[in-house]
């Protein structure tokens, strides 16, 4: 394993800890299947965005992580990173919140991440599409345990969500108990954050209403010819520091802001965008960050306090 620098949370206890599912930096022991879902597909009529689903399909119930995907990139990236999370006994939704934009501005996304949770619960919702596209009778979805994630400007929308914003008229009807940033990124800059505006720059600001987990990379604020990917100033480590307690922190410092992508994202996103480890190692990047939500999603939604301890 990578040399790891952490914050509140304890590496060293996690590496030797053992769920019921397996080491949490190896791949669980629970089979796992995913589909792609679009609206309007059989059966589909609320579904708001296409969503990857990514379940075990061993018989359970099973905690639902929403997860946000980056600037411009596709859900099925995030595939191979969200099937080790749900080896240890979650069920991923990952909705695809647009193909393409230009537009700096990601009230849209929190809008419309707000419609799929939504959808979860719907007649055609996250059971529906278990029941009838994964032909998985026996494995249920707990929303009462649901947690929302986002990687780059999906962290900052997932963020977002959290603090009640986008528009006012859509109604949470579910609630989140978790909340992790995947190197979550508020702008170009501290004078320029992506709206709606979250960050302060003022220490343990910001009250999300749950615990959060703020996953970093340590080549993230490098210059791979242009602007950073992951910008000093508006990065992971201002959103942990303006993070309410219950906080935690782990960051990868060998990894780049896309080194979590799996191997087959395209070449201009995997090799021309960020600065990333040239070491041929993503899966360690994907296993480290892998490991690590699954750690703290086992701690607090199964409210596991053994699991992650302050250092």
């Amino acid at each position: 394993m990578h040399k790891h620098q952490t914050k509140l949370i304890s590496i060293r206890h996690i590496n030797t800890m053992e769920l019921a599912t397996g080491p949490v930096f190896s791949r669980g022991l629970l089979p796992v299947d995913v589909k792609n879902v679009k609206p309007n597909s059989k059966g589909m009529h609320s579904l708001p965005k296409p969503v990857m689903v990514v379940a075990p399909t061993e018989e359970g119930t099973y905690p639902v992580i929403v997860f946000l995907h980056g600037c411009n990139l596709a859900n099925h990236y995030y595939e191979q990173l969200l099937r080790h999370v749900a080896s240890h006994g979650f069920i991923a939704v990952a909705p695809q919140l647009y193909w393409m934009t230009f537009i700096e501005d990601d009230s849209r996304d929190v809008n419309a991440a707000k419609q799929v949770t939504n959808w979860l619960a719907a007649q055609d919702g996250l059971q529906f599409v278990l029941e009838n596209k994964f032909k998985l009778n026996s494995v249920k979805p707990d929303l009462s345990k649901l947690a929302l994630a986002g990687h780059s400007r999906g962290g900052h929308a997932a963020f977002a969500l959290a603090l009640g914003l986008g528009n006012p008229m859509i109604k949470l009807a579910l609630k989140f108990s978790a909340l992790i940033g995947v190197d979550p990124v508020a702008g170009k800059a501290t004078g320029c954050q992506v709206p709606p505006e979250i960050l302060t720059f003022k220490p343990r600001s910001l009250d999300v209403g749950m615990p959060a987990l703020v996953l970093g990379t340590g080549k993230g604020p490098e210059h791979v010819g242009g602007p950073p990917c992951a910008p000093a100033g508006v990065n992971h480590a201002a959103f942990y520091d303006e993070c309410k307690p219950p906080r935690y922190h782990f960051v990868a410092e060998e990894y780049g802001h896309t080194d979590m992508l799996d191997d087959d994202a395209p070449y201009i996103v995997d090799k021309c965008m960020c600065k990333r480890n040239e070491n041929g190692t993503k899966n360690l990047a994907r296993q480290s960050m892998g490991g690590v939500m699954v750690a703290f999603l086992r701690a607090i939604l199964e409210k596991n306090n053994k699991i992650l301890r302050p250092t």
